[in-house]
């Protein structure tokens, strides 16, 4: 099975299990998971090809993204735990710290399996592990990087994409107006990094290798769908989880990070619309006005 399991401070294993000439995508769950914990190991849960729990927020992520050990170039999946269990405050200190290991691990990675792409995808909290790892990785260490309804500050993200492993990385903010709610409570429970920042759900800054993707949007889904992604419409006005668990979302991220040459960011950008929906109007769909897809805006 091409499928390991880390806890944020592990050494890699003697030998990876057989890559095959797939990539080697590393998971990065968010809040409340920690390995070990009695109901919220992420490893026995959404890292795992069958999950234990029964639950709406549980979905086989390596199953999800193509790892079933039925074929041989399927590559390497590597679920990296962290501890996030405790407070909102706890847990937002905690992913930064987090981050140093998560780029250990992928300089590691990096020399077991020279020349093979490694990507990142990463959910909340598990966003700011991966924007703080890039800031101590060297350039190219990252190829793809997929942020599910990602818990972080636009100055953060914008510092982390300044570095040498950000410009050269590709990342895709998928936002999601059924997240609001959360990135509310973000900046007004986590003191931002600057004046009037605002989260990842109002977009990255604008750049050539960065595509913000709100995955509720109907012009979206049709416009996945016409490429081959039937992505399930949302089913609530708030919801955390839906980037993952909603059905062809995880298909969607398979094909983003295994066939990147068809999916390039230039194509996306042309395909997608170019603004999203404002903050709130899920809950409240008299808001009409549409932000630019990437620009940061107050709410």
């Amino acid at each position: 099975m091409s499928l390991i399991h880390m806890t944020a401070g592990d050494d890699l294993p003697a030998e990876l299990p057989g890559t095959g000439s797939g990539p080697v995508i590393v998971m990065v769950h968010g809040f409340k998971y920690a390995p070990g914990h009695a109901s919220e190991c992420p490893h026995r849960h959404i890292f795992s090809l069958t999950p234990e729990r029964d639950c709406y927020k549980v979905v086989s992520w390596p199953r999800g993204l193509g790892f079933d050990g039925t074929r041989p170039d399927e590559g390497l999946a590597v679920g990296f735990g962290w501890n996030a269990r405790g407070s909102l405050w706890r847990a937002y200190r905690e992913a930064a710290r987090a981050g140093a290991a998560l780029a250990a691990t992928i300089d590691a990675l990096r020399a077991a399996a020279p020349g093979r792409p490694i990507h990142a995808i990463a959910h909340s909290f598990g966003a700011r592990v991966v924007l703080s790892a890039l800031a101590r990785l060297e350039a190219g260490a990252l190829d793809r990087v997929i942020l599910l309804a990602g818990a972080e500050f636009g100055h953060h993200a914008a510092r982390a994409l300044a570095t040498p492993a950000g410009r050269a990385a590709e990342i895709i903010n998928v936002t999601t107006r059924e997240n609001d709610l959360y990135d509310f409570l973000l900046e007004c429970l986590v003191a931002p990094p600057a004046r009037g920042d605002r989260s990842l759900g109002l977009g990255l800054p604008i750049g050539a290798n960065v595509l913000t993707l709100q995955l509720d949007d109907p012009d979206t889904l049709d416009v996945l769908a016409c490429a081959g992604f039937a992505i399930a419409p949302p089913a609530a006005r708030v919801c955390h989880w839906s980037p993952y668990t909603r059905p062809g979302a995880l298909d969607f991220y398979a094909a983003l990070l295994r066939d990147p040459g068809r999916l390039s960011l230039a194509r996306l950008r042309a395909a997608l619309p170019e603004r999203t929906a404002p903050r709130w109007s899920r809950l409240l769909p008299e808001i009409r006005r549409p932000l630019s897809m990437g620009h940061k805006a107050s709410s």
